[in-house]
């Protein structure tokens, strides 16, 4: 017989019930962070031949500033007592390079990061029961939250549609139904909704943002570098029936070359400009918003006609019967934003909001003649203030509201619930219902049964009490090497030998 004992001591010790938060905020530790700085990669400025390259990111402990100007160790049970926020400062590494002349690297601190309790950065990690209770923590209490001016606050558990993924749907238009391929490309916190759809008699229009309207399908595969027709048909697919499709899309298509395609477009993105800036406008829209997970350089543009020739195909199947409809309540079609994915959308923006600051300050140094200095120059209440009032308040980047909220200290297992809460972006006053619906695809994922009666039924889920979580990966370089040994085109997608 199986010892229910050892059972229990794997699944349910402390660090297993909210080791996905714990887990998550490490990697954005060790990672998300540096990340976001290699994003940005350089602070220019209008000062001539200056700007500031940024280097290495690191957190250290949790520390305070006491009254007199003494830095002491902060630990949680301080922060409740003395309403204060659990964080840490923020030092980057900075370099003034102006002209051929570089000055040294300098390590400025940025601001202050909320640390979550915990977590490897956290000054309770790796503490015995007893010098937990020393501290006045719970040894039982599992961590995975925040302390912002003296409130314990817990980053909820975002469900969301699977970014970078076709779905196919029928929408309806007028009084007909019509078939959909969409896609929410992201990349670097941004997302952009592309739609394939296919009108009235099989002609493929394309809507992506910051183009009013449809594009026509053939044109735009054109402005993508994909010029001849028998390239296009072959891209989309090589189905009879979905040929003769691609044969009336193209006898409908308006241009015949990439130039045209690029005026055209142009026309619509920046009418009533000069022919010049028009194709620039127009190429500029197709690099950033167009798929931009894929990339936003010119030479990902032929990729890209490849991804929209597959979402073209998806469409064509869904009407010729081949493939029914994406079931969006499905658990594969699901990703969930945990609190460092979350955080990390919060630290780029924040970010972003002090590199322009950090410009501002160093071209009025450079204006009264003053030495440019990072340190004096980096003003870092501007990023503590960003990271800290989203968490205090719940409203996050994205305009989404209820994303931290403060921790339920019922009793130990209303902590732990909502420790382990999932919800789900949509309208409470909406039926939808078929999200709230129990699906087959959350069995030992999501509680069946721990959800709220009301607006919220079904909406606001809970992990099942043995779940483990993933870890999503951007990155697929290991996939891409075995791919191109195989013989796989890194573009075109012929596969040659095995």
């Amino acid at each position: 017989m199986i010892d229910r004992k050892i059972l229990f001591k794997s699944y349910f010790t402390q660090d297993k019930l909210v080791h996905h938060h714990i887990n998550s905020f490490n990697e954005f530790i060790d990672r998300g962070l540096q990340k976001v700085i290699d994003e940005v990669g350089t602070v220019e400025t209008n000062i001539e031949d200056t700007y500031v390259r940024l280097g290495k990111i690191r957190v250290e402990r949790p520390m305070v500033r006491e009254a007199d100007g003494s830095i002491e160790k902060l630990f949680p049970n301080d922060a409740r007592l003395r309403n204060l926020t659990y964080a840490s400062p923020i030092k980057l590494e900075m370099t003034i390079v102006e002209g051929e002349n570089e000055k040294d690297p300098v390590e400025a601190e940025i601001g202050s990061l909320p640390i979550m309790l915990m977590s490897k950065i956290c000054n309770l990690y790796g503490l015995s029961d007893g010098e937990m209770i020393v501290y006045g923590e719970d040894p039982l209490d599992p961590g995975g939250y925040f302390v912002v001016n003296g409130s314990e606050r817990v980053i909820m558990t975002l469900e969301d549609l699977a970014p970078n993924k076709i779905l196919v749907e029928y929408n309806q238009r007028y009084d007909e139904f019509i078939e959909v391929a969409k896609v929410f490309s992201q990349r670097q916190g941004y997302r952009s909704l592309v739609i394939v759809e296919r009108g009235r008699r099989s002609i493929l229009e394309v809507s992506f943002p910051s183009v009013s309207g449809r594009l026509n399908f053939v044109m735009l595969l054109r402005a993508l570098g994909m010029e001849t027709d028998m390239e296009i048909v072959k891209a989309v697919s090589d189905n009879p029936e979905i040929i003769k499709f691609m044969l009336e899309n193209l006898e409908e298509a308006e241009v015949a070359t990439t130039e045209e395609a690029l005026e055209k477009i142009g026309s619509r993105v920046a009418a009533g400009q000069a022919k010049e800036y028009q194709k620039k406008r127009a190429a500029y829209v197709l690099d950033r918003y167009l798929l931009p997970h894929i990339g936003v350089a010119e030479s990902d543009r032929y990729p890209k006609a490849l991804f929209l020739a597959r979402m073209a195909e998806a469409c064509f199947e869904l009407a010729l019967g081949h493939r029914g409809e994406d079931d969006k309540d499905h658990y594969s079609n699901k990703r969930l934003k945990l609190s460092g994915d979350l955080m990390e959308d919060l630290f780029r923006v924040a970010f972003n909001r002090l590199t322009r600051d950090i410009k501002y300050q160093l071209e009025r140094a450079s204006m009264r003649n003053r030495e440019l200095n990072v340190v004096t120059t980096v003003r870092a209440d501007v990023l503590t203030e960003r990271m800290i009032h989203p968490l205090a308040t719940g409203n996050w980047v994205g305009g989404r509201t209820g994303v931290s909220q403060l921790l339920d200290r019922t009793d130990y297992m209303a902590t732990l619930s909502h420790l382990r809460r999932v919800i789900s972006p949509l309208s409470r006053s909406q039926p939808h219902f078929e999200a709230r619906d129990l699906h087959a695809t959350q069995w030992g994922r999501i509680c069946p049964s721990e959800t709220p009666e009301g607006p919220n039924c079904g909406l606001v889920k809970n992990f099942a009490q043995a779940v483990e979580l993933s870890k999503g990966v951007e990155i697929y370089d290991d996939v891409k090497k075995v791919l191109y040994d195989l013989g796989v085109s890194p573009v075109g997608g012929n596969v040659g030998g095995s």
